[in-house]
């Protein structure tokens, strides 16, 4: 399963793998950095995204873990919501079989520059906890915004992670308590979407194992910087990955548009 493997790409998918769950597991946005190193050893892209499941499934489970061992996940709330975020992302995955993932791209890149702006803007947004009374209107259209973000991480993925960490703010959940949330329902869209990957038979576990391991140390090691370092840290970070993303998305669209 190894045994023919150049070490060169081990070291590749180990050290871009710990970065990518690193980050990931405070802010979201690994797959910026996983997903190309992925396709950069030689992957087809819907092997990578495949694989790319795996790892960051382990990756998230770690951190996952982490924050619920700190008391950071409010499982009371996310209970109901856990199995309907699960069902919304094997559709999304099962859907890219029919619909090309480029449809949503203007429309996330859109997004993305509206959660950035909006998180610039509220200078103390997110720093401490204010949650809003959830009434039952709030109420279904927060689980509805939560499912339609687990379809598109099955679905296509970049951004998921601070997509769900901005939805849990927007309710009134200070950054840790909302990166921590977030890490329950993205651990249950990854794996979701894992498991229609693997019923494809669409997944290079030797390179998603090595990039798994990775994962989880690099996973655990940023819950416990966002545990330790607080809202204000994590509030940068996730100012500086959204950006990214942005870039990254745009730059995509700039060269569909060229070609």
């Amino acid at each position: 399963m190894f045994g023919d493997m150049e070490i060169s790409i081990v070291i590749i998918l180990f050290a871009f793998g710990f970065l990518g769950a690193f980050i990931n597991s405070i802010v979201g946005g690994g797959g910026l950095i996983t997903l190309p190193a992925l396709l950069f050893v030689g992957l087809p892209p819907a092997t990578a995204i495949a694989t790319n499941k795996l790892a960051a499934t382990l990756g998230n489970l770690t951190s996952m873990l982490t924050f619920l061992r700190a008391g950071k996940i409010d499982l009371k709330l996310l209970g109901p919501i856990v199995p309907l975020v699960f069902i919304g992302s094997m559709v999304g995955a099962f859907t890219v079989n029919f619909i090309s993932p480029n449809l949503l791209k203007p429309l996330i890149f859109i997004m993305l520059v509206v959660v950035l702006i909006y998180t610039i803007i509220k200078k103390d947004w997110g720093s401490i906890e204010k949650r809003r009374e959830m009434t039952k209107k709030r109420k279904v259209l927060f689980i509805s915004v939560l499912i339609a973000i687990g379809f598109y991480d099955g679905f296509l993925g970049p951004g998921t992670g601070s997509f769900i960490i901005f939805a849990f703010v927007l309710m009134g959940f200070d950054f840790i308590q909302a990166s921590g949330n977030a890490k329950l329902l993205n651990f249950t869209s990854n794996f979701a979407a894992l498991i229609m990957f693997l019923f494809l038979d669409a997944v290079n576990y030797s390179y998603g194992l090595i990039m798994g391991v990775a994962m989880i140390m690099g996973a655990f090691a940023g819950a416990k910087f966002a545990l330790g370092r607080g809202t204000k840290y994590v509030r940068i970070i996730f100012i500086v990955v959204t950006s990214l993303l942005i870039l990254k998305n745009g730059y995509d669209l700039f060269m569909e548009k060229i070609h």
